[in-house]
């Protein structure tokens, strides 16, 4: 069997994938800034990813952060993947990173353009947004008396274990290029998202709409975080909030 490397492993998505691929009997190194063995931080590089990536097979590259640093990581990630022979280099990004002009997204299709143009083999997945990060940024929003959200704008979660079999797959074929998008079962409206959050949660919050202005809120009105004709996945966001507060 192959030897896998997961960056970013003990994050959300990362820890998921690295639970099913050792599930399944496959020998993986999990790589964080934090975790021994292989504790690298990818924006620094050095002899540590190196050793790392001594005898790796495949790359899932998982590790980001939106405090800035993911292109030198990819850069580093890139270089010691080629040194060491890697044969396949998974990525995961986000669905609408070339349609909706935000800071992250544009940082997140750079790093799909590095990986592109490496020369090493390569899968890029783009999925809609976590449901985890749904509800954390709902958390926060309900923190005021009344929950405001952007008129207009519509989500499509998806469950991050989903998108780990997905992961996990890819990972486990040959490089594929750029996959095919893989979004949540539900095009939903955000206020009717945060209306089952706070159901969810027993709280007890006015709802209001409020129009934004800019670039990136007009295409994400026009629909850029969405992948409609991509929904594949199962589990609903009343499900996840359900599993996960109870009732």
């Amino acid at each position: 069997m192959p030897t896998i490397l997961v960056t970013g492993g003990t994050g959300t998505l990362g820890r998921c994938v690295t639970e099913r691929l050792r599930t399944e009997g496959h020998e993986v190194r999990v790589l964080s800034r934090h975790t021994q063995p292989y504790a690298v931080d990818l924006r620094v590089g050095g002899s540590g990813l190196d050793a790392a990536l001594d005898g790796v097979d495949t790359v899932v590259h998982c590790a980001t952060t939106q405090r800035g640093g993911d292109e030198t990581s990819a850069d580093h990630l890139i270089a010691a993947a080629r040194r060491a022979g890697v044969g396949h280099l998974v990525y995961i990004s986000i669905v609408g990173v070339d349609r909706v002009p935000l800071g992250y997204y544009k940082t997140k299709l750079a790093v799909e353009r590095r990986i592109e143009e490496s020369g090493l083999g390569w899968t890029v997945l783009r999925t809609t947004q976590f449901h985890d990060l749904l509800v954390t940024v709902l958390g926060g929003l309900a923190k005021s008396p009344v929950l405001l959200v952007p008129a207009g704008i519509q989500d499509q979660p998806v469950e991050v274990t989903e998108v780990a079999d997905r992961l996990v797959e890819l990972a486990l074929a040959a490089p594929a290029g750029r996959v095919a998008d893989l979004g949540g079962p539900e095009v939903r409206s955000l206020d009717s998202l945060a209306r089952a959050y706070l159901r969810a949660t027993g709280r007890r919050r006015a709802v209001a709409r409020l129009p934004l202005f800019g670039q990136a809120y007009r295409a994400c009105r026009e629909g850029g975080l969405l992948a409609p004709e991509q929904a594949v996945g199962k589990t609903t966001f009343e499900e996840y909030l359900g599993r996960r507060f109870g009732g």
